[in-house]
């Protein structure tokens, strides 16, 4: 018995410095990458395998996406040059997919409004859609800006609202014209009525 207990404790000790080795190779490997967001007792959540150029979830984010913004919106158009998200201006944010708000992808957004500790934001995107026979409703152009490094034409999706928190916020992008505001928001409010 006591040759037992002898070899279970060196069995410990060897799986608890096997478990050491591990978190140190494993630091060493990860340098550089967002932590692995935590579940409710502290352990490292992994989610199944996502897409190169996509996140498995809302890695660098303050806590998990709360869903779409369904609640009401006013824009308006407060942009200040102080280093905080403010209505107007275009920032680089995790936006989850709509299908699985456990992924998703970094992305520029427009901020439309504020909602308590949110910013409310309709997501960018270079994809063209609108075709000489149709427009998307559900998109109005902005133009170009210093938030598409390839200077590419963006559109806003105005059919879905991202709730984001000032302190997920990843970098400013540009402050958006007025002028190209006005036209998201005088969309979003045509929608608001019907």
């Amino acid at each position: 018995m006591a040759d037992f207990m002898r070899l279970a404790r060196q069995g410990l000790r060897a799986y608890r410095m096997y478990q050491r080795v591990s978190r140190t190779l494993r630091g060493r490997r990860d340098a550089g990458r967002a932590p692995l967001p935590r579940d409710a007792s502290g352990h490292a959540r992994r989610d199944r395998a996502a897409a190169p150029g996509t996140t498995t979830s809302p890695a660098g984010t303050s806590r998990l996406y709360p869903g779409d913004w369904t609640g009401p919106v006013t824009p308006h158009y407060d942009p200040h040059p102080d280093g905080r998200p403010d209505p107007g201006e275009v920032v680089w944010t995790w936006v989850p997919y709509e299908e699985d708000h456990s992924r998703g992808k970094d992305r520029p957004v427009l901020i439309v409004d504020r909602a308590g500790e949110y910013v409310l934001c309709v997501m960018l995107t270079s994809k063209d859609h609108d075709t000489a026979t149709h427009d998307d409703p559900d998109f109005v152009d902005v133009g170009t800006g210093d938030w598409d490094r390839s200077g590419r034409p963006s559109e806003a999706r105005i059919d879905r609202i991202i709730p984001v928190r000032p302190e997920d916020v990843r970098r400013e992008g540009a402050v958006l014209a007025r002028s190209r505001f006005d036209a998201v928001a005088a969309e979003l409010a045509t929608r608001a009525r019907h």
